[in-house]
């Protein structure tokens, strides 16, 4: 019998006829295709990629569960490397001993004899991440650390296992610690400044023998009326310079040696320079980011939103000095928050010279400068790091023309640090980004210098930029570049290749 469809032409079909089949039709086989494949998805037909990751590293460390935020190199023993992270630990570990190259979680056939550098030391105690932090000196008698969580600590390293001496919480809730500047003036060691969210700066100084008071607060100020993003000391350490998101830019007699110069601020000023967004030829829509200061103490610049910077006369000093930390705090003016000023006038031994004066406003990149750096003298280079990922090159003898503009120094992604490396003649610059790539550059030349000037690349970060960029680095010594990852890895390599 046919099937229900052909031999009831015409009718409607019952319920038990749609259940019926021919004979012929149940007899009926289908023939197996050996060759034929089995039905699979559209994604199973994609052939698998296998992705290796150059690296280029000589050692990693890979202590941390989180980003690195911050790292650190000793002043007096460059192979001490202290680093800070998203899991709110600070951790210390030597690169005297090279190990190979990643950690095995990097690798698609993983060997077990690769082990990451061991620590020296775990630091706990931050309950935020720890997004900054700094070896005082000259001697690196201590090891600072600030954290999200607004929390100051001190740390000695006269032993291994870094024991916490001092610590402070001065912010208020959800108040966090930018960044933490030690004092290069050897007439005041152990002194740091510490910039903070709410806009305040603070001054401190350590003094281990104090064993009721080892840490002590020599200045406070509270001009900023946004977060302190960046502060630079002068190269002799006697005035700090701070800026802020708020578009302003104060530099602070912290000792009282302008002062006792001859050179102040404004009446009632705690700066001896002051400039803010009133001021339309200074005013950077959008804040101010990073700050550096001339080696020769002459000048500062200021990065700011837009690519904008700004070169600011500083007031000079003589070569007195007194002899101790806290002589001559009252011409630093502490927790006096009256308005700042521009400048005054000088005396023997100091001049104010162009101290406030605006001395030129530069524009070359089209995103924010989030990293300034001098060379060293005899070179009188200029280095500003976007994010949009150019580095750009001013002479500062020629009335800061542009030397070299680097479009792509880290492609698209963010330029995060720049910083001329220690060479004979001083014209290396090492630079990192959000690409997590560590490039070396020569800067003598102009724009059409060969690649740019680019001299050589390190890889082994994961790079692509959220989660695998590089957060810093340091350089001391030359020989070695060690660097702070956002995938929760250092990684060492050989810079004297």
């Amino acid at each position: 019998m046919e099937s229900s469809n052909k031999s009831h032409e015409g009718q409607e079909p019952t319920e038990d006829d749609s259940a019926l089949l021919d004979a012929t039709e149940a007899a009926e086989e289908v023939p197996e295709d050996p060759d034929q494949p089995m039905d699979s998805d559209a994604d199973d037909d994609v052939p698998d990629i296998e992705i290796e990751l150059q690296n280029d590293s000589l050692a990693y460390f890979d202590g941390h569960t989180d980003s690195i935020f911050a790292i650190a190199q000793h002043p007096s023993d460059p192979s001490i490397i202290a680093t800070g992270g998203g899991d709110d630990t600070t951790r210390i570990f030597s690169i005297d001993s090279v190990s190979p190259v990643l950690p095995t979680s990097y690798e698609s056939n993983p060997k077990p004899e690769r082990p990451s550098l061991e620590p020296i030391a775990t630091l706990k105690g931050h309950t935020d991440s720890v997004n900054t932090l700094s070896f005082t000196l000259p001697n690196g008698d201590f090891l600072m650390t600030g954290g999200l969580d607004g929390h100051l600590r001190i740390h000695s390293t006269s032993e291994t296992s870094y024991p916490l001496i001092a610590e402070a919480q001065e912010l208020e809730k959800d108040e966090e610690i930018n960044f933490l500047s030690p004092c290069p003036n050897p007439a005041y060691p152990n002194t740091f400044a510490l910039g903070a969210s709410n806009g305040s700066v603070w001054v401190y100084t350590i003094d281990a023998e104090d064993k009721t008071s080892p840490l002590q607060i020599l200045q406070t100020y509270f001009l900023h009326t946004a977060s302190c993003t960046a502060g630079a000391w002068t190269s002799d350490g006697k005035m700090l310079a701070t800026v802020s998101e708020d578009g302003s830019f104060y530099v602070w007699d912290v000792f009282g040696e302008a002062s006792a110069a001859g050179v102040v601020g404004a009446a009632g000023s705690q700066a001896v320079v002051g400039l803010t967004t009133e001021d339309q030829r200074f005013a950077v829509e959008g804040g101010l980011f990073s700050v550096a200061i001339a080696p020769g103490g002459a000048f500062a610049v200021v990065g700011g939103a837009g690519g904008m910077i700004r070169v600011v006369g500083l007031p000079r000093l003589g070569a007195a000095a007194p002899t101790s930390a806290t002589q001559g705090l009252k011409g630093g003016g502490s927790k006096n928050k009256s308005g700042g000023g521009r400048k005054a006038g000088g005396a023997e031994g100091a001049s104010a010279g162009q101290a406030g004066q605006i001395l030129a406003s530069l524009q070359a990149q089209s995103d924010s400068i989030e990293t300034l750096a001098f060379s060293a003298p005899p070179l009188t280079l200029l280095a500003a790091g976007s994010v949009d990922g150019s580095i750009a090159l001013f002479d500062t003898a020629h009335r800061f023309a542009v030397r070299r503009h680097i479009r792509e120094a880290h492609e698209e992604f963010a330029v995060v640090k720049v910083e001329f490396a220690p060479s004979p003649n001083g014209h290396l610059l090492t630079s990192c980004g959000f690409d997590g790539v560590v490039r070396r550059w020569d800067t003598r030349g102009g724009t059409a210098a060969s690649g740019q000037g680019l001299l050589r690349e390190w890889r082994g970060h994961r790079g692509e930029g959220e989660k695998g960029g590089v957060l810093g680095f340091v350089q001391g010594g030359g020989k070695k570049i060690v660097t702070a990852g956002d995938d929760g890895v250092n990684l060492v390599f050989d810079a004297a290749a």
